[in-house]
């Protein structure tokens, strides 16, 4: 049983180019995890700081809950399969296999057990007297997995092992290792530029780009739901369609999408867009659509939403065939690329030829939403926010055909029509609002249902063990102090969620007694932190999170200063000889189950604090920090540290 953790780990080259920018995922036992990225994208970087062949710049790796950020490869308990298979020429396959073994001191007779085990489940058995030379490509790289495999290690780690055979000895060795992961039921970590094997090999795939996870998810979730315009594109093949559009909501509860550069719209139902931001909406932003080629017909009347296009070139892949066409009849450059460029897929027994003009259809349920100046998507399967509108009269807010009373917190805000925007997980089942489940979508960790409340939208996630089916009814509660209210005379902003304070970090020690085994009493200098503010405060930190800084910092990074992050329930008004943040209580606010104190430091910072108990409105206090709950910046290198 091993799991693997990375949290925020990063790696910077001494020239300032960072390969890996905080890296966090938790790998669960037997899981295969596929990375997956163009080449430079930190992949094999990331896979050798797991090894332990790579110094990690910042963060943690845990190896079954235990730090090994400082352990040599060899106490790491992992075994490597490389792109070259590194066998030795001079041994037969055998000893290759034997050697790790031999090199442990296992007795013969178990070494034997183990490699003639392993060799009848790759196949090898028939060639354990033959040299490396004497064998075919496919057959190396059987040996050097076994060499892997007798090891019986935590945890395999794969760097393109494939690249160097054919495609029918790569397709052949993917069932192999897909077979062999499901039998040793051991956690694999596999790292390949290509993402046929990416998505028919791995339980979830980790998407990278420039040193950044772009996404983790499962191979069909990637495909289903990109997260931006880089991962549609990259997952799937042939490479998504995009074109430029812009939608414009029109009456009767529709949105026609006009395609730029083309005498083309669709008039298409407002409910496909029910993700979609209502800024997106007033016809005069560009937004980049996606649709996959599977989701253009041949077939004209196969969908309601139709065009012609010009046929450029045909890939006959005998099953069915991909169609190259552009949307544009009067391009007639039929070769080069184009912002009207589509990839669609006829049938077998098709009669299309280069250069005609033929119609296909749209299947607008299956296309995709990009912004188009930052690429993400905007019709995500669990979206940030929903919109909607409310009204406030005499203390009470209409919303959603339910009338709540405002939290004392919130009295000042005026009568009149506000637009709420409502960030998605400040939406929670079990309240009064009552609204029906329009789709149940399954993520990675959660459900994701699509609510109709009348004529509008909302999401919310569920647990996987909570069994939800379409047009079932369920009742939801809203959390006031995370809503914006906007109108075109005022606003009311959502309570403060994370408070920041740049801090210098004082490195102390002090000399503890310690027992060794043999009972003698030895003293050893024990390192810890504390936080002073730029005002001369100074905020304790507790021994872990001091001891991970102490790790992570090198003594010149303690004479700069960091950035710390903390929301209301990281803090606490305390005792003056518990140390923590001189302060002035500026007011209460009061959510009803909920109170917070809004204060003002030294700094002129305001720090909101959850409180337990009642406080005057302008008296001085202390606020420290639980620093396990902090988040903490190197802002001169851009790294988070905790």
């Amino acid at each position: 049983m091993s799991n693997l953790e990375l949290s925020h780990v990063y790696k910077v080259y001494p020239n300032g180019v960072k390969a890996v920018n905080d890296f966090t995922m938790k790998i669960e036992d037997k899981e295969f995890i596929v990375f997956v990225g163009p080449s430079g994208c930190g992949k094999s970087t990331t896979l050798r700081m797991i090894a332990g062949l790579e110094e990690i710049t910042s963060g943690e790796i845990k190896i079954d809950d235990m730090i090994v950020n400082d352990a040599e490869p060899k106490e790491r308990d992992i075994a490597m399969v490389f792109q070259n298979y590194a066998l030795y020429p001079h041994m037969s396959v055998y000893k290759n296999m034997a050697f790790g073994l031999k090199l442990r001191h296992m007795p013969k007779a178990e070494i034997d057990e183990r490699v003639r085990n392993i060799a009848e489940i790759l196949g090898l058995s028939e060639y354990l007297d033959r040299k490396p030379k004497a064998m075919s490509g496919g057959q190396r790289q059987r040996v050097a997995l076994g060499r892997a495999i007798v090891r019986e290690p935590k945890v395999f780690l794969l760097d393109e092992p494939l690249s160097n055979l054919d495609a029918k000895l790569r397709a052949q060795m993917r069932s192999q290792i897909s077979k062999l992961h499901n039998r040793l039921q051991t956690t694999f970590i596999y790292v390949t530029h290509d993402q046929v094997e990416a998505m028919t090999m791995g339980t979830r795939i980790v998407v990278m780009k420039e040193g950044f996870v772009q996404q983790i998810d499962t191979p069909k979730n990637l495909y289903r739901y990109p997260i931006n315009k880089f991962v549609a594109g990259f997952i799937g093949t042939p490479q998504m369609n995009f074109l430029n559009v812009k939608l414009k909501k029109t009456e009767g509860k529709k949105v026609e999408m006009i395609f730029e550069k083309l005498d083309l719209s669709f008039l298409a139902p407002l409910d496909l867009f029910s993700r979609v931001d209502e800024k997106y909406l007033n016809g005069d932003v560009t937004v980049c659509f996606g649709i996959r080629s599977e989701h253009i017909s041949s077939d004209p009347n196969k969908y309601p939403y139709k065009a012609m296009c010009k046929i450029g070139h045909i890939e006959d892949l005998g099953v069915d065939a991909q169609i190259y066409a552009d949307l544009n009849l009067n391009d007639d450059d039929l070769v080069g690329e184009s912002p009207t460029r589509i990839i669609f897929r006829a049938p077998t027994g098709y009669s299309h030829q280069s250069g005609d003009e033929v119609e296909v259809s749209f299947d607008l349920e299956h296309m995709h939403l990009f912004d188009s100046e930052n690429e993400e998507s905007i019709s995500k399967l669990l979206p940030a926010f929903v919109k909607t509108k409310g009204m406030v009269k005499d203390g009470k807010v209409s919303i959603y055909g339910h009338s709540f009373a405002l939290p004392p917190a919130m009295k000042e805000i005026s009568d009149g029509e506000y637009a709420l925007t409502i960030p998605t997980d400040a939406i929670t089942a079990g309240g009064e609002i009552e609204a029906k489940i329009s789709s149940v979508s399954v993520a990675t960790d959660k459900n994701v249902l699509t609510l109709k409340i009348g004529d509008e939208y909302a999401f919310v996630s569920a647990p996987l063990s909570e069994k939800h089916k379409e047009g079932d009814t369920i009742k939801i509660a809203l959390d006031f102090k995370r809503i914006a209210f906007d109108s075109s005379s005022s606003s009311f902003s959502p309570l403060q969620e994370e408070t920041s304070l740049i801090v210098k970090v004082n490195k102390k020690s002090l000399m503890k007694e310690h027992v060794n085994m043999n009972g003698r009493v030895t003293k050893i200098k024990e390192y810890y932190c504390e936080f002073e503010t730029s005002a001369g405060k100074i905020i304790p930190v507790d021994a872990s999170t001091g001891l991970k800084l102490v790790n992570l910092m090198s003594n010149k990074a303690f004479k700069e200063e960091i950035e710390i992050r903390f929301s209301p329930y990281a803090a606490r008004i305390c005792d003056i000889d518990q140390g923590g943040i001189e302060a002035k209580l500026i007011s209460i606010l009061n959510y009803g189950k909920e109170k917070f104190a809004k204060c003002e430091n030294d700094e002129a910072k305001e720090i909101i604090v959850s409180l337990d108990k009642d406080y005057d409105v302008g008296q001085n206090v202390y606020i420290a920090l639980d620093t396990k709950q902090i988040h903490a910046y190197n802002t001169k290198n851009q790294i988070r540290l905790l």
